[in-house]
């Protein structure tokens, strides 16, 4: 537990009514969306950039980790406390700073829910493109820690793309800015985007200045069943040869479309689907039939059992009700959903998903895949019982040979939800010794006592 002169430090900084020891408070905050469980010895709510500064200073003088949180709802260990760390909540730091329209901007402090920063951006004409599936409750700060995505990353990008300039404060505690308020600038080294998938271990960013664009006049969806994950696969292939670039492209495998039969949400889809698609489009009214068309055409192949499309907010919502009620039906299979998030070419897509369903039956798992197949990101969920110790074991051994794979075929650990406690033991298989040391000299030189977020992105 803290000691007295810490926590006395921390009220100083803080004030008493933002700093929690009560054990309610402190369970609370000791997970993510992981199955693990770490009770932080204090729980901080700082209001501003100065209190952050303030509450760093003190812990580097009493040497205590601190554990960076926004909502929690990470997949990888990346807001998992430390053992002896505090937790710094940024939940409390939600004001918009600055809103401007005529430079397509806005600033926010990190505990803005994302999801707010697109509301506030079409009320003129804007839009913020990156959307996590949790945007409706994730906060900006834990999409800047771990470079979140989402289904619009197929065209427009990730959140890194998005971020103009932050204000942070250093593990050392120097307040820094970064970046610039213009989309153009090479002025010194990109620190940006540096700290923009650092998962917290570098800098505890407290404000973003945020690129905005135009919003889409319209949108239009295609749902595309197939026969099997290889026919909606090659499609993938082919949509992402032709000249129109889709705003979402995601894949749901048979095991996905078993899950969500119990929901009512699959009743409609035709007698012997295997996979499916969503395809979007976006842009000007007049422009769409033409994108549309040429999706269709692209689409259109072997194992093509039916097309869809919808061009309303009504039509398009019923057609997206499958894939939006997938997360929760898979839980129904499973209480415990070991979730990656692993990224191939598009190219080795369906080789991958075939290899998949092979280790998956080689190792009697229950192994559910879909997610952004325009960008090669596939969510890959073990479904496990974690009391049943042999089906954890040969779920750790499928794992194993599932990320293995993945790097052998060009890939990369993660796309979206970031490597945090969960993935770092695989990371000297994807990054070379001369660049992780590079690595961990810059974790040096930015938070030299290595007091944030300690025991992430990197393995021991």
């Amino acid at each position: 537990m803290l000691s007295d002169r810490a926590l006395a430090a921390f009220h100083s900084a803080l004030g008493a009514d933002r700093v929690f020891v009560d054990d309610a408070i402190r369970a609370h905050y000791a997970s993510d969306e992981t199955p693990r469980r770490v009770t932080p010895d204090a729980v901080l709510f700082p209001v501003s950039h100065d209190e952050v500064a303030a509450l760093v200073r003190v812990a580097l003088e009493h040497r205590i980790a601190l554990t960076p949180r926004g909502a929690g709802s990470g997949n990888v260990g990346g807001a998992l406390p430390a053992p002896g760390s505090v937790v710094v909540s940024f939940e409390c730091m939600r004001r918009v700073l600055e809103f401007d329209p005529a430079n397509r901007l806005v600033v926010v402090e990190s505990g803005v829910v994302t999801e707010n920063i697109d509301r506030l951006a079409r009320t003129q004409g804007l839009f913020y493109p990156p959307d996590p599936g949790s945007g409706a409750y994730c906060r900006i700060g834990g999409n800047l820690a771990m470079n979140a995505a989402g289904p619009r990353a197929v065209k427009y990008g990730v959140t890194r793309d998005y971020v103009l300039g932050l204000r942070a404060v250093t593990g050392d505690g120097q307040e820094i800015r970064t970046g610039c308020r213009t989309t153009k600038g090479v002025t010194g080294y990109d620190l940006t985007r540096l700290l923009v998938g650092s998962g917290g271990t570098l800098a505890l960013i407290t404000e973003a200045t945020l690129k905005l664009l135009p919003a889409p006049e319209a949108v239009a969806t295609l749902r595309v069943c197939f026969e099997s994950n290889h026919a909606a696969l090659a499609a993938v292939g082919r949509v992402m040869c032709q000249p129109v670039m889709p705003c979402a492209l995601e894949f749901m495998d048979h095991r996905a479309i078993d899950a969500i039969r119990p929901t009512g949400t699959a009743d409609d889809l035709p007698a012997g689907t295997r996979a499916l698609l969503m395809v979007e489009a976006d842009g000007a009214v007049d422009d769409l039939p033409r994108q549309i068309a040429a999706l269709e055409q692209a689409l259109a192949g072997d194992g093509l059992l039916e097309l869809k499309s919808g061009f309303t907010r009504d039509s398009i919502a019923r057609l997206w009700a499958a894939r939006k009620s997938l997360s929760h039906a898979v839980k129904r299979i499973a209480p415990l959903k070991i979730n990656e998030d692993v990224v191939v070419p598009v190219s080795e897509l369906a080789g991958f998903v075939e290899f998949i369903d092979h280790t998956a039956a080689a190792h009697g798992l229950a192994v559910v895949s879909f997610g952004h197949a325009g960008n090669g990101n596939l969510h890959v969920n073990l479904m496990v019982h974690p009391d049943n110790a042999d089906e954890m074991e040969r779920a750790r051994v499928a794992l194993d040979a599932i990320l293995t794979r993945v790097l052998a075929l060009g890939g990369t650990l993660s796309g979206e939800h970031g490597i945090g406690t969960e993935k770092r033991r695989f990371v000297p298989l994807e990054i070379d010794p001369a660049t992780l040391g590079l690595m961990r000299a810059i974790k040096r030189q930015f938070d030299p006592l290595g007091l944030l977020n300690p025991g992430k992105l990197f393995p021991d």
